[in-house]
């Protein structure tokens, strides 16, 4: 991968900016990595000049509305290319074997026939297991359960051919047994629901969630030169990126980001 384009940062009850989820270029194509919470992600990609038919490969971490909801539109935008006969190839979705049923099943229950016809034809289901090894556009991915006590849950690493690591350990806390994933990365991508003085306010560890705080040691205890904090809340947007670098940074050495949403972080 070469760059790493943010459609969006916030949390599910977000309002100022889109629901966590990101796209990744290399070459002409781009690996999709959730949709957010609607057609919200539409819009994302329109600004990003990210085109529908240069997304072959789309990850889907978990079943929470703001993760999953866009894929319905996704779907009907590319079943739309592909009648009109302007998507060549197939469209490949990654996720585990229960979210197959359940993006199917809201796909099913909200457009019509024409849109998901090609399930299983041209729009194929590829199901992620436990410690799974996948090549994607020459990259090498491992995809992992991550303990979710909420939502069964699945992240990734990913080794690319540039020698980069990069980690993904979703929208929950990481959890020490994914230490052999996260081990030696370059890049982590962690969730940071809120900072650790507004704990009180927005009660992140009740929602199995962590701070800026929490995140920013944890980089530094696992010594990660690189990372990149989001799935927050929205209540301050306009000062969220230098109040969030403030608290980081008085716990993190390394290259702290706190992008916003259409921000590209370049590998």
């Amino acid at each position: 991968m070469e760059k790493l384009i943010v459609l969006g940062t916030g949390n599910a009850q977000a309002i100022h900016c889109y629901n966590t989820c990101f796209a990744m270029k290399k070459g002409e194509e781009y690996f999709l990595v959730d949709a957010g919470g609607g057609n919200g992600i539409l819009s994302a990609l329109d600004q990003a000049s990210i085109p529908l038919e240069h997304i072959h490969h789309i990850f889907v971490t978990h079943a929470h509305n703001d993760h999953i909801l866009g894929m319905v539109w996704m779907i009907r935008m590319i079943g739309t290319a592909m009648n009109k006969g302007t998507y060549k190839g197939n469209l490949n979705i990654y996720c585990h074997k229960e979210l197959e049923d359940t993006i199917k099943t809201l796909t099913r229950l909200t457009v019509g026939k024409k849109f998901h016809k090609y399930f299983d034809d041209r729009m194929l289901f590829h199901i992620v297991k436990h410690k799974d090894q996948k090549e994607i556009l020459g990259d090498l991915f491992t995809f992992f359960d991550i303990e979710s006590t909420k939502e069964k849950q699945f992240g990734f690493s990913l080794q690319m051919e540039q020698g980069i690591k990069l980690a993904f350990p979703g929208d929950e806390p990481y959890h020490e047994s994914l230490f052999p994933f996260i081990e030696g990365s370059d890049w982590l991508l962690h969730e940071a629901f809120c900072l650790y003085r507004d704990r009180d306010i927005f009660k992140p560890y009740e929602k199995h969630h962590s701070t800026v705080k929490d995140a920013c040691q944890l980089a530094q205890q696992l010594n990660i030169p690189n990372l990149v904090l989001w799935h927050t809340e929205d209540k301050d947007i306009a000062h969220r990126q230098e109040n969030y670098q403030k608290e980081g940074l008085a716990f993190y050495t390394g290259n702290l980001y706190v992008p916003q949403d259409q921000d590209i972080l370049t590998f």
